[in-house]
């Protein structure tokens, strides 16, 4: 199937009413625009990253000092798109989700306590609050290695406006995802929309 940016448009795939604050695990899909491929290439069924691939892990591996109650467990980055399973480990009580335990509060996701009460985000960060913060900071970064390092340019923004999510509710369910994600590379040239799939059926 061919990417059609008339036919996909841009829509809330959110789950009406469900509580993304609350613990738990998200299997999450995020594609750069136009599914240009940025981040390295599939050699012989093994994803091969490029500096702007290794750029992305590493501000993976800093999700947890952002939010103190995310974790990333399994995740792969592949050319175009990333996947991950993100934990949700709950809020300590008191604690504010948005600082890590080595970090300050930026400005820009200060939160103010009537509001996310009524949102219910006093219980942890939500996912969507985790992935803008990972866009907005790997989009930065990636802008300077296209000023200092010549990376590629991208068309207006890095990576598609949404994300999909999946609510992981089970062992087996979780076990399933997992291994689609180890296996992404390997299954690359078969995968739809050339490896942006959003997961396992």
């Amino acid at each position: 199937m061919v990417y059609d940016p008339q036919k996909h448009h841009r829509r809330s795939i959110r789950l009406k009413g469900y509580d993304y604050s609350q613990q738990g695990a998200y299997f999450v899909t995020i594609c750069t625009k136009d599914r240009q491929c940025f981040f390295g290439e599939v050699v012989d069924g093994r994803m091969v990253l490029n500096d702007a691939g290794n750029m992305i892990n590493r501000w993976v591996m800093e999700l947890p000092n952002k939010f103190s109650d995310i974790e990333c467990d399994v995740s792969q980055v592949m050319p175009n798109h990333f996947h991950a399973i993100i934990i949700n480990n709950g809020n300590p009580a008191g604690a504010d989700p948005c600082v890590g335990p080595n970090n300050t509060s930026d400005a820009s996701f200060s939160t103010n306590n009537s509001a996310t009460e009524l949102l219910g985000e006093h219980k942890g960060s939500p996912l969507y609050r985790v992935i803008q913060w990972f866009k907005t900071m790997t989009t930065n970064e990636y802008i300077r290695g296209v000023k200092n390092a010549g990376w590629p340019e991208f068309n207006g923004k890095l990576w598609q406006r949404n994300y999909w999510e999946h609510i992981i509710r089970d062992q087996k369910s979780y076990d399933r995802i997992a291994q689609y994600i180890i296996s992404n590379p390997a299954n690359w040239d078969k995968d739809q929309l050339n490896g942006v799939d959003k997961g396992p059926n």
